[in-house]
């Protein structure tokens, strides 16, 4: 899988096209907002029936990535389920799905706004996480150095053959890391907005996802 070499807070990461982020040190992959079972919370609070395939898209994607990266660590960086029915109501073939990809690996949650709390499913569950130089944390804090984060779902647009093109994105600079959503039915910020240029510094990345990671200077 194409990938973009990256330096945060002295640590050599591998920001990925299909949307996570390795770790080679460490054998870790971080990956953000999977948001499984959205479909279903949104039927359940009345926003209308979406198609019944964003579970199995968002898998996809996910075992792309451990394909790709082999990791010994996958810390999945809060939002994992879009709220803790969806944790409980998980389709059986996608939670054995989500085992097939968990075994013979650490595997661990972080906690999210969406999900604020323990799912049954294995693996660790933590509010945040530090390995070494990095804390892997939902929601970005405010002068945090060497920290990896998820929450804002970061998109970019770019010109392409006279017209533009919008795609998810990390967001990376000398001390932080904000990963893109990897779940289907994800919405996005735009990279211009306030609650993200706030917290990139000037020389930072947008580094958009696809069948090859793009490297663009942030928007702002």
């Amino acid at each position: 899988m194409h990938s973009v070499a990256v330096t945060v807070a002295g640590e050599r990461l591998m920001a990925l096209a299909g949307g996570g982020l390795y770790w080679p040190d460490q054998g870790v992959l971080a990956v953000g907002d999977l948001h499984l079972g959205k479909a279903l919370r949104l039927s359940r609070v009345g926003g209308g029936l979406l198609p019944p395939y964003e579970a199995t898209e968002t898998l996809l994607r996910l075992e792309a990535l451990i394909r790709a990266a082999d990791p010994a660590v996958v810390i999945c960086v809060g939002d994992s389920f879009d709220d803790l029915a969806a944790a409980d109501d998980i389709a059986e073939d996608a939670r054995l799905w989500l085992l097939r990809l968990m075994a013979g690996r650490r595997w661990l949650w972080t906690l999210g706004n969406h999900d604020p709390g323990p799912v049954g499913l294995p693996g660790e569950h933590h509010d945040e996480v530090s390995i070494g130089a990095l804390t892997f944390r939902h929601i970005a804090l405010a002068g945090a150095v060497g920290e990896v984060s998820a929450h804002y779902h970061p998109k970019a647009r770019i010109a392409a053959k006279r017209t533009s093109l919008t795609r998810p994105c990390f967001l990376i600079d000398e001390t932080r890391v904000i990963l893109p959503a990897l779940g289907s039915l994800t919405g996005g910020l735009a990279c211009h907005d306030p609650a993200l240029a706030g917290l990139m510094g000037a020389d930072a990345l947008a580094i958009l996802t696809g069948e090859r990671a793009l490297p663009i200077p942030m928007p702002r």
